[in-house]
């Protein structure tokens, strides 16, 4: 018998009722009519620790508290870091956290926000999962594990419950992968009900621990991911099992193709994802030929991300749809050039940003000057349109 069964996620779904959301999980027309499929968002980036993640903390402190124990350590890059200290702050127990020292500022402030003693330790989350261990042992705590444990994966399962009776015509649930918890529980859940869908873990390139441990592959592994709440360098044992006996495929996804979910998801959902939770829509905007008619469920799995890694985000996602745009233009340094420059582009219909006014570090003549313009665009055709209004008006001018 497997570590977990379909009988432990209905026990799971029974503790936390009450406790935790059932999240809406609805369909996104504007976003299925991009892709060419019906698209289904699953909101736990509504939960109040705006993640899935407490649904497995949970579970497993309502087990732990059964057995009378005092005070538990975890380790996490922030989601399971909240969803422990929360519940563990709302049963009476003594939560100690360790998180890597480079988490996100506001998953740090917030786990403090719940009575957690927070301890930041090591560069990944393997190095503050060792230092977990160390505490519980010195300090007599009971270590929960973020997703390798049996406990904690049925907590998780009850997303597929809850997404099959919302919606049961899915067909295709496409599922962000770290360590393999979330995935592993929903289809635990999903394959006793639903054994024909199919389902697909999504990690990103630059963390595929659980795709080179489950297909042989020998992906090297990066330092760093947008996608920190999946950045696990070192999958499950429980997970992996799970994983190899009932997903279908496990796929990569870039950086860029998370940003581009991430931006999406804020534009047209007008919801806030990290870059984890955009990882299962950044898998169709890679693919979406793979997917093209068919009912894809996609939980967006967490929605805690540092303010200003979303600016810059938000910044690339607008050049990236040449909606904001540099132009170089050269002309004679006479009185009124920029004027005429800006008098240009405004007639074009774009809006200026920022203006760069260069001499000393130009490559044109003396007598020249180069003019940076950032703009706001409506599209690359309309850069392209500003451009040539430029050029037709004498400056020498390109996009770049």
């Amino acid at each position: 018998m497997a570590a977990v069964e379909y009988a432990d996620i209905e026990a799971a779904a029974g503790r936390l009722a009450g406790h935790v959301l059932d999240t809406p999980c609805v369909e996104s027309r504007t976003i299925g009519q991009i892709l060419g499929a019906q698209v289904f968002l699953k909101f736990e980036n509504l939960q109040f620790t705006a993640s899935f993640k407490e649904r497995g903390a949970l579970n497993k402190l309502c087990a732990l508290v059964q057995q009378g124990v005092a005070g538990v350590v975890a380790a996490s890059a922030g989601n399971h870091a909240q969803g422990v200290a929360h519940h563990a702050q709302r049963l009476g127990l003594r939560a100690v956290i360790v998180m890597p020292v480079h988490t996100p500022t506001v998953k740090v402030e917030r786990t403090r926000g719940f009575g957690a003693e927070v301890v930041l330790h090591g560069e990944t989350f393997d190095e503050a999962r060792d230092r977990a261990l160390e505490i519980a042992a010195e300090q007599r705590l009971e270590f929960v594990h973020p997703f390798d444990d049996p406990l904690v994966i049925a907590g998780q399962g009850t997303i597929g419950l809850e997404m099959l009776r919302a919606q049961p015509e899915l067909d295709t649930l496409v599922i962000a992968v770290g360590g393999g918890g979330l995935i592993s529980g929903i289809a635990t859940a999903v394959r006793a009900v639903r054994p024909d869908i199919r389902i697909v873990g999504v990690q990103t390139a630059r963390f595929p621990a659980m795709v080179n441990a489950v297909k042989g592959t020998q992906h090297p592994q990066g330092l760093t991911t947008i996608a920190e709440g999946i950045a696990v360098g070192q999958p499950g044992e429980i997970t992996r099992a799970l994983i190899t006996e009932r997903v279908d495929d496990l796929v990569l996804v870039d950086e860029g193709d998370i940003e581009q979910a991430i931006v999406m998801l804020l534009e047209i959902e007008k919801t806030l994802v990290e870059g984890a939770g955009a990882a299962g829509l950044a898998a169709l905007l890679k693919e979406p030929e793979r997917y093209a008619g068919r009912k894809v469920g996609l939980v967006l799995c967490g929605g805690n991300i540092d303010p200003m890694l979303l600016s810059a985000i938000i910044g690339r996602g607008m050049v990236r749809a040449g909606r904001l745009a540099r132009i170089r233009v050269g002309a004679r340094d006479t009185p009124g050039v920029l004027a005429r420059i800006t008098t240009v582009v405004a007639q074009a219909g774009a809006n200026i940003d920022e203006v760069h006014h260069q001499r000393a570090f130009s490559t044109l003549s003396a007598q020249n000057v180069e003019v940076e313009l950032v703009l706001q665009t409506r599209n690359p055709r309309h850069v392209a349109d500003v451009v040539q209004a430029l050029q037709a008006a004498g400056f020498g001018a390109q996009a770049y």
